[in-house]
């Protein structure tokens, strides 16, 4: 049979028959089979694999090649009828857990139609399987568990996690995502139960930006949870102790990173991007056998503590190559809003003043492209156009007089001027045009903050990026009302639009799932050998370019995600070919046409004909 790739056994003597996985060929006449019982076996193996299922829609030609007949209704619907009728269930559901368990349900049954949903409805389901509502998915995971959708790897598996990693029904993997659960976006330690960003995060890479499923693999490493909550929590999935550190975590990463570039050949480049905090990572390892080309598979390393992301891009940078989602993705897809907002705000980013609260890797990897694109513009160093870029912190504004006690990635911010407290007086004092929140602390950005901003601005730009929307520094309706209607707001999670005095505002949401997917995707294209901060700009770039004069009108700065893979394909054109100047590309020769080669890549929910 054709077009049913590994699902058929091709040499098998039963028409249409999956592999012997009942042993049902290699009986002997002294165990005498039924038809029926190979037609059990083949039918159910067709439509209990997600990959392959297709529900009502199996045809009645292949009802009868698949022995499918009599294990379903009689009637045949179409993939566009089982969409409709699928999101009339999601949208009865009221409460979004519930419709992010019936997503994952249906990912688990049927995968062309989880994508084909969530590509057709990508605004509408986005919040579903990722923020917010993978957030609360992550805190009760233990018990809406119902199926494991990738790797385990926790200290037991010290000393085998080569073993381990071979347990994975798939050998071509392009992209790993993996957290060790410590900061999962702004809930603190979730531990095994981090899982599902992984689960979510790779279901954006494929939806987003079409890579092939059966070609992603999320991973967990559980080194223990320091939740009491959750060590107590009889439904808990992952290892009852404390959080290994130290040595011991070392050794399991180290263990855990030369596996799998064991496991996908000798002659491996990896690209890995490890994550942090209370955002996202991603991490791109790329293959390639002396022997014969392989697969590129992208590491993502997620959801890591500030202290672990920091000592892992330390130690494996030389080695690995590396893009941190938490720094540089988040920083891509804050600087391609704030590219955009210079239509609306004037001038160019060099003319503004910025001002951080928050001052971890999020906030210092944003500070560092902004100062890196205006170095690009001016070609003044990168010091000098840091000057205009203040950070707040939990004890202040960032000074030279407490440089003595900051971290090393805080010293480059710390600025001549009087040490103040507090964010209202640094506002007072500093006077920026443009306010950012990667607190990951909520409802910081007060009325009085606002109403200043808009004192001294006539349209001051207020992004409060914390996830999920119960951390965000201020909702939409309070920048728009604080402001009397001037501001241009963006967040980290989705808010609806908001009229204030007749005019309708549509939030922008400064969401990393806009960068991540078509930067992995140009990455894979051209087979880089490295992350540059030149492939960062590019994507930034090609996002804000996607920005009409329709979108400023209601004071967006981001598109709407309805066009997001098209906005992936031209994202990962320009990563691709920022590559290819930067002579870091081993998919060679380029093609002429990047954005037509990444569209013909990407993966296509549609049914298959199993005929």
């Amino acid at each position: 049979m054709k077009n049913c790739g590994d699902l058929v056994d091709n040499k098998s003597t039963i028409v249409g028959g999956v592999g012997d996985m009942y042993s049902e060929d290699s009986a002997t006449l002294n165990q005498p089979i039924t038809p029926w019982t190979i037609s059990v076996a083949s039918g159910y193996s067709l439509m209990r694999d997600p990959r392959y299922n297709k529900g009502l829609a199996f045809t009645e030609k292949e009802r009868d090649a698949h022995y499918l007949r009599g294990l379903l209704p009689p009637v045949v619907l179409s993939q566009e009828l089982q969409e409709k009728k699928m999101m009339n269930l999601i949208r009865q559901y009221e409460v979004p857990l519930h419709r992010y368990m019936a997503m994952i349900g249906l990912q688990e049954t049927n995968e062309r139609l989880f994508y084909k949903l969530l590509i057709d409805n990508v605004e509408e389901l986005l919040p579903v399987v990722y923020t917010p509502t993978v957030g609360e998915a992550c805190q009760k995971y233990g018990s809406i568990f119902r199926h494991s959708q990738g790797l385990y790897i926790s200290l037991k598996e010290k000393g085998k996690i080569l073993e381990t990693l071979k347990n994975w029904p798939e050998r071509t993997v392009q992209v790993i995502v993996v957290t060790d659960g410590e900061r999962i976006l702004g809930l603190g330690d979730l531990g095994c139960q981090g899982m599902g960003i992984p689960v979510g995060k790779l279901a954006l890479y494929t939806a987003l930006g079409g890579v092939r499923p059966s070609l992603c693999l999320p991973i967990t490493i559980d080194v223990g949870t320091n939740n009491e909550k959750l060590l107590n929590d009889e439904f808990y999935l992952g290892l009852r102790q404390k959080r290994a550190t130290g040595k011991e975590y070392d050794e399991l990463l180290q263990e855990f990173m030369y596996a799998v570039k064991q496991n996908y050949g000798e002659k491996v480049l990896i690209q890995v991007i490890i994550s942090s905090s209370s955002f996202y990572a991603f991490a791109v390892l790329s293959l390639h056998a002396a022997s014969s080309e392989q697969a590129k598979p992208d590491f993502q390393f997620e959801d890591f503590a500030n202290h672990n992301a920091f000592e892992l891009l330390a130690r494996y940078s030389s080695s690995h190559l590396v893009f941190n989602d938490d720094i540089q993705g988040t920083a891509a897809v804050v600087l391609a809003g704030l590219l955009s907002a210079l239509r609306l705000l004037g001038g160019t980013l060099a003319d503004h003043t910025f001002l951080f609260l928050g001052a971890g890797e999020a906030g210092t990897g944003i500070a560092d492209l902004i100062a890196l694109e205006i170095s690009e513009q001016n070609g003044k160093p990168i010091e000098e156009n840091r000057k205009n870029i203040w950070l707040v912190d939990s004890k202040g504004l960032i000074v030279s007089s407490r440089k003595e006690s900051l971290q090393d990635f805080k010293k480059p911010w710390a600025h001549e001027h009087e040490p103040i407290t507090g964010l209202i007086n640094a506002v007072k004092a500093i006077k920026p045009s443009i306010l950012i929140g990667t607190s990951g602390v909520g409802k910081q950005f007060t009325k009085e903050v606002v109403e200043d901003m808009a004192s001294f601005n006539k349209t001051p730009l207020i992004m409060a990026l914390s996830n999920p929307t119960s951390q965000a520094e201020c909702t939409a309706e309070e920048a728009y009302t604080w402001s009397e209607g001037r501001a241009i707001f963006a967040s980290g999670s989705p808010f609806d639009p908001f009229e204030y005095e007749g005019k309708t505002f549509v939030p922008g949401q400064a969401n990393n799932a806009y960068i991540f997917p078509g930067f992995g995707l140009g990455v894979i294209m051209a087979g880089s050998i490295r992350v540059h901060n030149g492939m960062l700009l590019a994507a930034s770039k090609a996002l804000a370019s996607q920005v009409t004069e329709e979108h400023y009108e209601k004071g967006m700065i981001y598109p709407p995600l309805t066009n997001i893979r098209k906005i992936s394909a031209n994202i990962a054109a320009k990563v691709a070919a920022k590559a290819y100047e930067l002579g870091l590309a081993s998919h060679l020769p380029q093609p002429e046409d990047l954005v037509e080669s990444a569209e013909k890549c990407m993966y296509s929910p549609v049914y298959r004909s199993y005929l």
